[in-house]
């Protein structure tokens, strides 16, 4: 039987056993009067109870199967000759039940408790006992009790443990999940700073700048104010580049020390480890691309590669970055299970932990892009995603510069 050894609850039930079979063992030799070899009685009692204690101090047969099970095949052998010897030593049968239960694994268990039980049985017919159904009954009726229990215990041992383990892990998962949503809200806040200084201080600089320059070309030669409006303007192009250190360091780590296309590539290498194979192309030459642009495209890139690698059980998944002369489009396509888009609930992807088709298609159109998906049961899914590349002078992203602002030089953030 498969019952832990070392349970605080085992070690009592194994003392409780022990002293049930001592007790057992003086009654037997108390009451050898009774029998026709009082002598031989004794002495059985006193050997079957030397084995017992070698047994019970021995650590070896706790540690050892092959060491438990040749003690129990002692204790047992020695019972034999007491029972053959004098009938009180049948009641020693039923705690035996129990040790062969617990020591022995359960190939050998249940045999020696039915060898057991038969012997114990023929020991009472051979001692002359009327043949009534009891003298069968309680020998086996004690057997398949100390199974039940046994067996019983082992059950709730199991669910225990079973148990524990599932508390164990939902308290890790729980942690895990903390430590996610803590980075997960680090990361959001690091996004939305970046854009709220890109689109407000950014560009209120960038177009102090502009009047400023504006002002010093209408000045006269010499005029005393040209000093002023210089170091002003010097003062304002100095905090629009502290502006966009600011900016870079707020985007997104995997943007931190590289392009969009390397990020993109570092992504499907990390997602290629656990299959499906992932190939990632560039088409056209790469052209500098403002970060809303590279954050949105990244984003929307990691949330479809994730459904794909989750629902598609795709081979192949290409990821395609193209740059065009007036847009830049991001394609990926898998050649998985694939879908009806429109029995999608919308909460699906949030649900497993991903973007969501909804948030994807919102960052996307938030940047005046558009957001499509192609997909049929059995006929893989694309995921296609178009962006218009900014006009030279006015910056990208919801809350840029309008028609009523003045035109920037560049756009702040964006990559050379």
């Amino acid at each position: 039987m498969n019952v832990p050894r070392r349970s605080p609850v085992v070690a009592v039930l194994r003392l409780c056993l022990y002293a049930l079979l001592a007790g057992l063992l003086v009654l037997a030799a108390v009451r050898s009067g009774d029998s026709g070899h009082p002598r031989a009685v004794v002495l059985s009692v006193l050997v079957t109870g030397a084995v017992l204690a070698a047994g019970a101090v021995g650590p070896a047969v706790h540690r050892s199967r092959r060491t438990a099970a040749l003690w129990v095949a002692a204790l047992s052998a020695s019972w034999l000759v007491l029972v053959t010897l004098s009938p009180d030593g049948l009641w020693v049968a039923f705690p035996l039940y129990f040790l062969q239960l617990h020591l022995l694994p359960v190939r050998w268990s249940l045999p020696a408790v039915a060898l057991t039980a038969g012997a114990a049985i023929a020991s009472f017919v051979a001692h002359g006992a009327p043949l009534t159904p009891g003298a069968f009954i309680g020998p086996l009726l004690g057997a398949a009790v100390a199974v039940a229990t046994v067996l019983g215990y082992e059950a709730l041992y199991r669910e225990s443990e079973r148990r524990r383990e599932l508390i164990e892990e939902l308290i890790a998962t729980r942690a895990e999940l903390a430590e996610a949503e803590r980075t997960a809200g680090t990361l959001a806040e690091r996004e939305r700073l970046a854009h709220e200084i890109h689109d407000t201080l950014a560009q209120g600089l960038s177009s102090i700048q502009l009047l400023l320059r504006a002002a010093q070309r209408l000045l006269p030669a010499g005029s005393p104010a040209a000093p002023h409006l210089e170091q002003a303007r010097a003062t304002a192009q100095d905090n629009l580049a502290e502006a966009r250190r600011f900016v870079r360091a707020l985007t997104p780590p995997d943007l931190e020390h590289g392009s969009l296309a390397a990020a993109l590539e570092r992504l499907c290498r990390s997602a290629a480890v656990d299959a499906p194979k992932v190939r990632f192309s560039v088409s056209g030459p790469p052209a500098g691309l403002p970060t809303p642009y590279e954050v949105a495209l990244l984003r929307i890139a990691q949330s479809a590669l994730g459904n794909t690698l989750r629902h598609a059980h795709a081979d192949r998944v290409e990821i395609t970055l193209s740059f065009m002369d007036t847009s830049v489009a991001l394609d990926v396509v898998d050649d998985g299970a694939g879908f009806a888009p429109g029995d999608v609930p919308p909460d699906r992807d949030r649900a497993d932990g991903g973007f969501g088709l909804p948030a994807m298609r919102s960052r996307a159109e938030s940047l005046g892009g558009t957001f499509t998906v192609e997909s049929a049961p059995g006929q893989g899914t694309a995921v296609a995603v178009t962006l218009p590349l900014p006009v030279a002078g006015v910056p990208a992203g919801p809350g840029s510069a309008g028609p009523g602002r003045l035109p920037l030089p560049d756009a702040v953030g964006s990559r050379p």
